[in-house]
């Protein structure tokens, strides 16, 4: 499963409150599906999936070489 975390969301040009705000409905989006590991208030990251659906954009994947 890929993350995504606060950092992420600000490297990609969100803003400060705007990545947290993004990082919190997806987190309430995950416990609604039934995934109550995200209720902890330290966690910090969420799946991509839930961003995704949250902001209605795919990320792309970067190709690594390795």
């Amino acid at each position: 499963m890929i993350t995504v975390t606060k950092k992420d969301l600000v490297a990609l040009g969100y803003g400060n409150s705007f990545s947290a705000d993004i990082i919190k409905q997806a987190k309430e989006l995950m416990i609604s599906k039934g995934h109550t590991y995200y209720q902890s208030r330290k966690l910090d990251r969420v799946p991509r999936e839930a961003v995704e659906e949250l902001l209605g954009i795919h990320f792309v994947e970067k190709n690594r070489s390795d």
